[in-house]
């Protein structure tokens, strides 16, 4: 008789990276249960929510609503609950279940380490910034990593930018096409409350700027090895706690805008200044932090536990997506949904 296939449940599958990730999973030969919203098993049914943790080997929570958006005060309290509330579900299943998983991989941000021009963060030598982007995160992983659960190892992602066929490249390649490939130089910017601090302990209060000179740092990821490290730290048996999910080289911003200049073909970038980028991100419904802040983070732990990543060529990747339009992904294979 076979034996059944192990089980994997996904949070925020209906994502860019979970869509991926379902894809890889199911390929692998687990059985994948959705959670969310408008899925069988959905977040406002607890016990159903209970049901697909009991038994599985693996959870992996990438939900929450997404950061390409405006932070007004309704999106901002959104962004903060989504990811506190969903994760707070999740431990209630895994603290509750008589076969625990052993596995819980929860979803965080790289954009937890502070504003950085002068070296690099890893997880054993990274400062924490301050600000709501750096609150949200704070505040999603002591909720994912409070109490004991002796039986399943919890590993939080702090994820960089991902490439791919996702809303942070396109918006990337959106600012090349319409001219505004240049250099980026954050500077002096009329005071505004959307970045100040959010949570228990919040931090920060007004906007912060430097005088990058668009030198800024821009650590990426391809969604290739975003899938990778997953697959390698659910087959590893002794990596816990936060991992840098972060290609091994990362640039600057005056580099990323002249390479995206080259692949979508833009005879010119005109460089903006903060206050240039603060209407054009108002009229696209985003962030200028999203290009501003300097990310300079480096991947330590999943560098010294052997993982090698498959994708290092920012070029080559932005190439491939802008001539694709959108990355083909092969069929996903059927999957099985637990029923609520």
């Amino acid at each position: 008789m076979d034996s059944p296939s192990p089980r994997a449940v996904v949070a925020g599958a209906s994502g860019f990276v979970g869509r991926h990730l379902v894809d890889a999973l199911a390929s692998d030969g687990y059985e994948v249960i959705r959670i969310g919203r408008s899925e069988q098993v959905r977040w406002d049914d607890q016990p159903a929510v209970d049901a697909a943790v009991d038994g599985a080997d693996v959870v992996v929570n990438l939900a929450g609503k997404s950061v390409n958006c405006r932070y007004t005060d309704a999106n901002r309290d959104e962004i903060l609950a989504s990811r506190v509330r969903t994760t707070t579900a999740l431990h209630a299943a895994v603290s509750r279940a008589a076969a625990p998983p052993r596995l819980w991989l929860n979803s965080s941000t790289a954009t937890i380490y502070l504003h950085a021009t002068d070296r690099p963060n890893t997880e054993s030598t990274g400062e924490l910034g301050a600000g709501f982007s750096v609150d949200v995160a704070r505040e999603w992983e002591r909720v994912f990593f409070e109490g004991h659960l002796p039986a399943t190892r919890r590993v939080s992602l702090r994820m960089a930018i991902v490439v791919g066929d996702g809303p942070a490249t396109r918006m990337l390649l959106t600012l090349a096409r319409i001219g505004l490939g240049g250099p980026q130089h954050d500077g002096w910017t009329p005071a505004h409350r959307r970045y100040r601090g959010i949570g228990q302990n919040p931090t920060g209060t007004t906007a912060p700027w430097y005088r990058t000179r668009g030198r800024q740092r821009f650590t990426w990821i391809h969604i290739d090895d975003v899938i990778g490290a997953i697959r390698f730290l659910d087959h590893s048996t002794d990596l816990s706690g936060p991992v840098n999910l972060a290609a091994p080289t990362p640039t600057d911003n005056r580099t990323l805008m002249r390479t995206l200049r080259r692949v979508v073909g833009a005879p010119f970038g005109l460089p903006s200044m903060r206050w240039m980028l603060e209407l054009a991100m108002w009229v696209l419904r985003t962030e200028p932090e999203l290009v501003l802040k300097s990310r300079w983070v480096l991947p330590e732990r999943l560098t010294e536990a052997g993982y090698r990543f498959v994708r290092t060529d920012l070029e080559d990747a932005l190439r491939e997506i802008a001539a694709s339009g959108r990355v083909r992904r092969r069929p996903a294979p059927r999957t099985r949904c637990v029923r609520s």
